[in-house]
């Protein structure tokens, strides 16, 4: 994947990691464009590569009352909206095959769920529209096995893929990183660290995700020594009462002085 290749994405000559934040979901469109504006002002200030998260539904919920939602296009409207704006691109999941062109419509970077990734059909309609590819790997999958996943997308014409680590099951209700696997990945594609998931605490008997953002420093420093190419991280101002992932993601007031610290990261790796 070349960085370059998104649309309105900027700094990517300035040596740093690259970031895909946002909420878990897009709630509204004041939430939306509140949470941009901070991220966009944080990134261009640290010159960091970035690129807005939403999605624009949520389809692997605990339980059927679990909000899935504002609606398909009204929630897209608020992406295309954000980009418009903000002037930078724009990162959402699909689901089904048929979400692929109707998000492609709005968006710059098509993300292939975890759960998900083994379905061909999915990732094909994804490559296909010609839009950036980001694959999470699996939980239940190794880092090995996620050249498939990238040669599905490169088979169909498509050199714009990148992979994101977000953990490996352990037991019922927890996720580790092994980090060895991203040298392993990178071999394939650039790799995303996925923070804030990575520290998910699924499969609790409450049917909601829960999570431990008190380690999200310490994941995203771990996996900037290690060398990832980007970060994953969903923030919103009000976790506690985020409609979606609130127990992992990380509080907005605090994304500035983690992003500097990890900047300043970077730069003593990349001098080492």
């Amino acid at each position: 994947m070349e960085l370059s290749k998104i649309p309105q994405i900027k700094n990517t000559d300035s040596g740093q990691f690259f970031l895909l934040s946002g909420p878990c979901a897009i709630e509204g469109e004041e939430m939306a464009l509140r949470i941009a504006e901070k991220l966009v002002n944080i990134t261009d200030k640290l010159r960091i590569p970035y690129v807005f998260k939403g999605s624009f539904k949520k389809a692997n919920r605990s339980r059927i009352d679990s909000f899935s939602g504002i609606g398909d296009e009204k929630a897209l409207k608020i992406l295309q909206k954000v980009s418009q704006e903000f002037q930078v691109p724009t990162v959402t999941d699909i689901h089904v095959p048929e979400d692929a062109a109707l998000a492609a419509e709005y968006v710059d970077v098509l993300q292939i769920p975890a759960f998900l990734v083994r379905q061909t059909d999915l990732v094909v309609a994804a490559a296909k529209t010609g839009k950036t590819v980001n694959l999470k790997k699996g939980q239940f999958m190794s880092p090995e096995s996620m050249s498939h996943a990238v040669k599905k997308v490169t088979d169909s014409g498509n050199q714009q893929v990148v992979l994101t680590e977000r953990g490996t099951m352990f037991g019922y209700q927890d996720l580790v990183v092994d980090y060895r696997g991203i040298p392993t990945m990178q071999n394939y594609a650039p790799v995303v660290l996925d923070v804030t998931h990575s520290l998910q605490q699924p499969n609790q008997a409450s049917g909601v995700t829960g999570g431990r953002p008190a380690l999200i420093s310490t994941m995203a420093k771990a996996g900037i020594a290690v060398g990832v190419d980007g970060l994953f991280m969903e923030t919103h101002y009000d976790p506690a009462n985020a409609k979606s992932d609130g127990a992992n993601m990380l509080q907005l007031d605090l994304m500035e002085d983690l992003l500097t610290q990890l900047v300043r990261l970077r730069e003593v790796v990349q001098n080492t």
